[in-house]
């Protein structure tokens, strides 16, 4: 028994008889059915029902079946349409296919043919209706309002990438490995009017110059060796979408002049074919190199980049806007303890001094590797120094001595080195002294001593 009908079938037929026919079948096989005498009749329920395949009598009075099929595919584009006819002729199919409709039977009906055809457009609409729930996880996902930022620079990139969105516009999007450039570019797609349409990415730094451009604008059979087949590239896929070419920098001069061409007369061949081909994309772009500096070397176009660079947009790396690193951290902190089913909740003040003045290389990727590390070495539900990397550990006594050596005094360096070594050791022997002062080479009453000293251990 399929409960409640999930798929729900419109019959259009002047025929009484063969409406209750159909009916009954249907109905027996657990589908949803409602009924029409003619096309007018047909159009009214529709618009107050949600169908998911019309079947449709070819000819009734008033409205025919390819009438009702044209004002049914004016309400919704993606209904599925069956026609039914007596006559049978290939003029009567074109017709009815031309105008969209999916498929079409001839009376009289076959009814095991029509239901292999009905389960066909059954597991279409599924597929279908699960690609738009999962086209609107994703626009949901990669909302602007959800990227986590509480920096003034982050917020004015983000306000651009707002405006610039809805339009066509090329945007070239800067900054470090890591500072989420791909996730900007997401961002830019999902709330633009191409949501809908394919998001196709290309790091143009990951492959070979020959096989980049097969990549990018795919080949023909035999256009080179190892090509046993046609390939579509990635701009024919991501037609009416967005591409996103990543590390553009790294293009070589031949295929920053093809791409130059796509940009502005929206056009390509494939390898290995004289076919002119059109496309509309959506080309998003970004680069941690300065292109400014490659076109002074000659390495790249300067016409191509005033082509990419109509809208720009420049990722401010994470050491420069510290205010975002506490919230980072939030996020990450619940991600990877709800992946990895710990229940880490804090960090400890110390941990959180290091993460917060730590230079990030890596940037946003970095910290968010350092997160997830930490979660799954943590042996409670606070994260300490000692389950941090040990090069983040090393960099404070290393920004230390660069402090030092910029005018702070010897005894005030190595004081502080002392106290970090001293905390370490503590979060390592968790709050055990006798271990800790053993882990440090001195006397458990020397390192009360010192405790009390820089204050370890008291309650900020």
């Amino acid at each position: 028994m399929r409960g409640t009908p999930k798929f729900r079938i419109l019959i259009a037929d002047d025929e009484q008889v063969q409406r209750e026919m159909l009916e009954g079948f249907l109905v027996k096989q657990g589908y949803g059915v409602g009924t029409a005498g003619d096309g007018s009749q047909a159009l009214e329920k529709f618009k107050g029902g949600a169908f998911d395949l019309v079947l449709t009598d070819y000819r009734m009075p008033g409205m025919d079946g390819v009438q009702l099929l044209k004002a049914l595919k004016r309400l919704n584009p993606d209904v599925m349409v069956v026609v039914l006819t007596a006559y049978g002729s290939v003029e009567t199919a074109v017709d009815a296919m031309k105008e969209g409709a999916y498929d079409y039977l001839n009376k009289p009906i076959n009814l095991d043919e029509l239901l292999l055809l009905i389960q066909r457009v059954e597991k279409e609409v599924g597929l279908s209706r699960e690609n738009r729930e999962l086209r609107e996880q994703l626009r949901e996902k990669f909302k602007v309002d959800f990227i986590i930022s509480a920096s003034r620079r982050m917020e004015e990139a983000l306000n651009l990438v707002k405006r610039v969105a809805p339009s066509a516009a090329t945007v070239l999007i800067l900054g470090e490995s890591g500072t989420g450039k791909e996730l900007i570019a997401r961002a830019i797609h999902y709330s633009s009017p191409r949501t809908d349409k394919p998001l196709v990415k290309v790091n143009c730094a990951a492959l070979p110059e020959n096989l980049l451009e097969s990549e990018l604008f795919g080949h023909e059979k035999g256009a080179f060796t190892g090509a046993v087949g046609r390939r579509i590239g990635r701009f024919e896929q991501a037609d009416q979408g967005t591409i996103f070419l990543d590390e553009i920098g790294d293009l070589s001069p031949s295929l920053q002049s093809k791409l130059l061409r796509v940009l502005q007369e929206k056009e390509f061949e494939r390898v290995g074919s004289s076919q002119t081909l059109k496309t509309d994309v959506r080309v998003i772009a970004a680069t941690n190199r300065n292109l400014e500096e490659a076109i002074q070397k000659g390495t790249f176009r300067e016409d191509l980049y005033y082509r990419l660079n109509v809208v720009t947009l420049s990722l401010p790396p994470l050491r420069e806007r510290k205010e975002d690193i506490p919230p980072l951290i939030e996020h990450f902190l619940k991600k990877y303890s709800r992946e990895n089913q710990k229940p880490v909740v804090s960090l400890s003040k110390e941990a959180k001094d290091l993460l917060m003045n730590y230079h990030y290389p890596g940037n946003i990727r970095e910290l968010e590797n350092i997160i997830e590390r930490a979660v799954v070495l943590s042996r409670g539900d606070s994260i300490t120094t000692q389950d941090l990397p040990l090069n983040l550990r090393e960099s404070k006594v290393e920004d230390l001595m660069k402090e030092a050596s910029g005018g702070r005094s010897l005894r005030e360096t190595l004081e502080e080195i002392e106290r970090l070594r001293i905390t370490q050791a503590l979060e390592k022997s968790h709050g055990v002294q006798t271990k800790a002062a053993e882990e440090l080479g001195i006397s458990e009453r020397v390192l009360r001593y010192k405790m009390k000293k820089y204050g370890i251990g008291e309650k900020d």
